[in-house]
């Protein structure tokens, strides 16, 4: 039996391929505003960045297209409302900041001067995340052109950040203040990737992250280690059983509580992982290590993805220099990231870990626990009407099955649906060969294009399933 034929395909692929040579030659010029938000050097060039963005979404055709000032970075917010007043909100995230980047780091080319080899879009940006934002722009005139809607068929919001690749330490602050014209039915977030270009794949959760630094002190100052030594109550011995003590035979984190109200893995969605390519020996050789280690029960990629995790991201204490100094140092220390999965709260994870701390450290030192700003985990059920709009859209650009993955790190995508109240989206078009933060930077010009193919279909597919839901 034949498939039905997708008559709209046709029509999207061939109003795209009539505007990729300019669509190509205005992401090349943006991606030439070396954009790094990182280095105080550039800032002229981040504003630069958003002015030249806002600028465009006005040219696309979005009637509002604005600078946002924050204490630092600006971000740039743009809107353009759908005929029906009632039609789905969605905000798409997105960010115009980009990594450092210099021809000394071992670029082929200069980073700020976008080459195009064969089907290869190098610079700094092009797939992180410049390029996937501006997929967006020919999209949005495509699913205008090929509908003969004169406004989208939803109220499309777009809020592309300025300070990511900085850490994001002004943008919760900034959709507060602005929670308002950023209110939101759906969030889509197009700072992600694909599993790879043969294997399509929608990402449907991140991981959150809190993080802590502690100092332990003993006596106040090294002290003979013959004369004191197993006397006095040793920092580092401290500092290291505390390490020790992090995780159980299992490697399961053994702080009391920290599992509490876990969204645990569902069958369906183990089966999802395992179905698809995945390559153990070729991950190993891409982590620079030469064997798995995780909390038993459980595969590579559901440790990566779906479970939280305790990790020793420094230690130190006492002598560390050539040849021996026999002391008891005065000091040591431990620094503590901590990657949460769904159900689990910031808040109750740094009371747990300060509790459990306080019970591990032995009398006679002395110790102090500062963390850091924390970012929550998001998550998007497999079943979500609005999930399956974004993998509709996929499908119909890529032209067979879309899978599911989860990401392992952490962003401020979780801000925004707590903030908003509204389930985050992941489309992105990115595969892992693209070299994130890496010399030579690329984007595949063919998943580019079907980036812009997928946002065509996109907010169609949204509004008809919100009709459906009501």
């Amino acid at each position: 039996m034949s498939q039905p034929v997708d008559s709209a395909v046709n029509t999207v692929r061939a109003y795209i391929e009539s505007h990729r040579a300019s669509f190509l030659d205005d992401l090349v010029e943006w991606l030439r505003i070396p954009s790094v938000s990182a280095q105080p050097e550039h800032a002229t060039d981040v504003r630069r960045s958003a002015d030249w963005l806002a600028a465009k979404l006005k040219e696309t055709g979005f009637p509002t297209a604005e600078v946002w000032e924050t204490p630092g970075a600006p971000a740039v917010f743009a809107e353009w409302p759908s005929e029906d007043p009632g039609a789905l909100k969605v905000l798409v995230y997105g960010h115009h900041d980009v990594q450092p980047a210099a021809r000394a780091d071992g670029w082929d080319t200069e980073p700020f001067e976008p080459v195009i080899r064969g089907n290869r879009l190098h610079a700094r940006g092009a797939a992180d995340d410049k390029g996937q934002v501006f997929f967006h722009t020919l999209g949005v005139r495509a699913h205008l052109a090929t509908t003969g809607r004169s406004a989208p068929a939803v109220h499309l919001k777009m809020l592309i950040e300025g300070e990511e690749e900085s850490g994001s330490p002004h943008f919760r602050a900034l959709v507060e203040e602005r929670a308002e014209r950023l209110a939101a039915d759906v969030v889509v977030v197009s700072d992600t990737g694909m599993w790879a270009e043969d294997t399509p794949t929608v990402c449907t959760g991140m991981r959150g992250l809190t993080e802590c630094e502690i100092h332990l002190q003993g006596p106040d100052q090294d002290i003979h280690s013959g004369s004191f030594g197993g006397a006095v109550p040793n920092p580092a011995t401290a500092v290291a059983r505390l390490v020790a003590a992090l995780h159980d035979e299992h490697a399961r984190v053994a702080i009391p509580g920290f599992y509490d109200g876990i969204v645990e893995l569902t069958g369906r969605e183990r089966e999802l992982f395992a179905e698809l390519p995945f390559d153990e020996e070729r991950w190993l050789r891409t982590a620079r290590s030469t064997a798995t280690h995780g909390e038993a029960g459980h595969t590579t990629l559901e440790r990566v993805w779906a479970r939280p995790t305790a990790e020793v991201n420094g230690i130190g204490g006492g002598y560390q220099g050539a040849g021996s100094k026999t002391v008891v140092p005065a000091s040591a220390m431990v620094k503590l990231s901590f990657r949460l999965v769904a159900g689990q709260d910031p808040d109750h994870i740094e009371k747990a870990v300060r509790v459990w701390t306080a019970e591990q450290i032995p009398a006679g030192i002395r110790y102090e626990i500062t963390f850091s700003g924390a970012t929550r985990p998001c998550l998007t059920p497999l079943d979500h009407p609005a999930l399956q709009s974004v993998v509709r859209a996929m499908g119909r650009a890529f032209q067979q099955p879309i899978r599911y993955t989860r990401e392992g790190g952490s962003g401020p995508a979780a801000d925004l649906q707590e903030v908003l109240d509204a389930p985050v989206l992941f489309l992105g078009i990115s595969v892992p060969s693209d070299g994130w933060h890496a010399p030579n930077e690329k984007v595949e010009l063919d998943l580019l294009l079907k980036g812009v193919e997928t946002s065509a279909y996109l907010w169609d597919e949204l509004a008809q399933s919100s009709q459906e839901a009501h």
